[in-house]
């Protein structure tokens, strides 16, 4: 039986980050986030829950860091979306580009991990996202601080690269304790903020 591997999108995302953010710690890395593994895919989750574990040492960089990934990651899906596909989606009404960012952030969130799962609901132009199977999240002892932050971001940056303003936090962490799994709110800013979205 082999080891679930790391989808490319998260793995990818958090070598730039670490390049960008922490360049001096970037070959102590790739330790891990080796680029053959990069190239091949074939990073599973213990040299990946290393790393995790290796950056929540390092402080406020830690949320960088993870924030920074989560909007490549965001970039990246986008960018791997048809043009034709993003052309339609841009000139559909605010509340339907919504739904079809909120489609394309949940596939970003199954990419990351066989395991990762987002369920969204939106009442009031805020979207509540129960998020299952965070891997930034599996820690042996509980976080003052949220640690699905790399989600958050990766979400707000899909609806706005769909044009759907948007502001996400996370407003529980299983890492800090939450029961099941995190929770995030999403705040749809504009004129679907007006209207419920069906997702």
């Amino acid at each position: 039986m082999s080891e679930p591997r790391i989808g490319r999108v998260l793995v990818a995302s958090l070598h730039q980050a670490i390049a960008d953010l922490l360049p001096t710690r970037l070959e102590f890395y790739e330790n891990w986030l080796n680029l053959s593994g990069l190239r091949e895919g074939t990073i599973g989750l213990a040299p990946l829950s290393a790393v995790l574990s290796f950056l929540r040492t390092e402080g406020e960089a830690y949320n960088l860091i993870t924030s920074r990934a989560g909007e490549y990651a965001a970039d990246w899906t986008v960018d791997n979306v048809p043009a034709f596909e993003r052309r339609i989606v841009r000139a559909l009404p605010s509340v339907l580009r919504a739904r079809a960012g909120l489609r394309t952030a949940r596939g970003l969130i199954r990419s990351t991990y066989p395991g990762s799962r987002a369920i969204t609901r939106v009442k009031r132009g805020i979207v509540s996202v129960d998020l299952r199977g965070s891997l930034f999240c599996e820690v042996r002892e509980a976080s003052v601080l949220p640690l699905c932050g790399f989600y958050a971001s990766a979400i707000a940056r899909v609806l706005r690269q769909f044009d759907v303003p948007a502001d996400a936090r996370v407003s529980q962490c299983r890492a800090a304790g939450a029961q099941k799994g995190c929770m995030l709110s999403v705040t749809l800013n504009g004129r679907a903020a007006g209207s419920a979205v069906a997702a």
